[in-house]
């Protein structure tokens, strides 16, 4: 019972997700990051930089051309708030937390303040990380992320989610947070290994199989030209899975994820516990992978998805390239993921599974003799399909 003068009041606060893409952000089309930096008061615009350190050693001059970007800009509508900094890129950043610590300690040096930017330049990791920081310093400063993998420009980078690891729990610590811009740039991705590459287009996957049955089938003919790099193939792969996104964040009714469902972590109950169960040496793409195969073979098994639907899934992802396998996968320890998924969110569990390509289900529990029999069917396709074709396809 209210006591007279309670109020419950429902609100909206309005945002504005920026999201341009580009060829090459730091050169003939420098102009996009610039107009994202706005002047406030009559001030210059005060920027800091943050670089992804593989990056950084592929690519030595980019440091010099930030720089220059902003020194070069005549009517100093934004100055440089110190060096442009360099951080550790992978998993790795987000496992130590003393990381996050001198990214704080570097923005206070610098008197950012919520009106400044933090411009992070990296695969999703750092941008994670950098991303945690400017979230928590001030309540907010603006940030820019220029994604520079596909798993990153395809899903992470346009979201609205940041955090870093701690307890041996993925993304333990971490917060919503809207971000001032995101460009995604076409010449980033060009330094990436092979294994990287490929690691972006599990996400792909998974958004196409839960929001367009077109692209789905798309991607299956284009999988292997995708895994060669042909980027007239994989370009318009990566700015359609970072345009589902985006349509689910803005459009999708659940930004902060207040709901009891996650649509678009289908397959990461047990992408996020394969990853901490390696010490991250397999890579969240590598993890989404087996994860979004497994629970379309569960669907297939528990949900009435089609066998064929998901065979035809398994290929797609071991045409990207993908293993699907690795010791992990035939353990107990495994199911505890599911415990961690639903108290990451809250109540009860909640996954979403698929009736068909572009019908997800939500299911609140696991029959978990039926899912050790899919983590059994994937292992056995991924076993076949590299003696099939003669190669090994992770080693992960």
């Amino acid at each position: 019972m209210k006591n007279r003068g309670d109020c419950d009041i429902p609100f909206s606060v309005p945002f504005v997700h920026r999201v341009r893409f580009t060829g090459n952000v730091l050169e003939a089309d420098r102009r996009v990051l610039i107009d994202l930096l706005e002047p406030s008061d009559g001030r210059p615009a005060r920027v800091q930089f943050w670089l992804d350190e593989p990056l950084h050693e592929a690519r030595p001059e980019l440091t010099q051309r930030l720089r220059a970007i902003v020194d070069g800009e005549s009517s100093r509508r934004i100055i440089r708030a110190g060096k442009v900094q360099v951080i550790p890129g992978g998993e790795a950043t987000k496992n130590d937390i003393h990381i996050l610590e001198r990214i704080l300690k570097v923005f206070h040096a610098a008197h950012l303040d919520r009106r400044s930017y933090v411009v992070a330049i990296g695969g999703g990791a750092v941008l994670d990380a950098v991303g945690f920081a400017a979230a928590i310093a001030h309540r907010g400063i603006r940030l820019v992320r220029l994604p520079t993998t596909t798993l990153a420009q395809a899903d992470s980078g346009i979201g609205v989610k940041n955090g870093v690891n701690l307890f041996h729990k993925k993304n333990w610590i971490g917060s919503f947070a809207v971000p001032w811009g995101v460009i995604n740039d076409a010449s980033l991705l060009e330094t990436l290994s092979h294994r990287d590459f490929i690691g972006g287009f599990a996400e792909a996957v998974k958004v196409a199989l839960l929001k367009d049955r077109g692209m789905f089938e798309q991607l299956c003919r284009d999988a292997e030209g995708i895994a060669r790099r042909e980027m007239q193939l994989a370009a318009p792969m990566i700015r359609q899975s970072a345009q589902w996104h985006l349509e689910h964040i803005t459009r999708g009714g659940d930004p902060f994820e207040q709901l009891e469902a996650r649509p678009l972590d289908f397959g990461h109950w047990s992408a996020h516990k394969l990853e901490a169960m390696t010490d991250f040496r397999l890579r969240h793409g590598e993890a989404v992978a087996i994860g979004v195969a497994v629970d379309t073979v569960y669907s297939s098994l528990v949900h009435g998805l089609s066998p064929w639907v998901a065979e035809q899934v398994l290929r797609c992802l071991a045409g990207l390239g993908f293993s699907l396998d690795h010791p992990a996968m035939r353990t107990d320890e495994l199911f505890a993921g599911l415990e961690e998924f639903r108290q990451h969110l809250g109540g009860r569990l909640t996954l979403t599974m698929l009736r068909a390509p572009g019908c997800p289900i939500e299911v609140h529990q696991v029959d978990r003799t039926r899912m050790q029999d899919a983590f059994a069917t994937v292992t056995r396709f991924a076993d076949s399909y590299a003696n099939a074709n003669g190669r090994d396809l992770g080693g992960y």
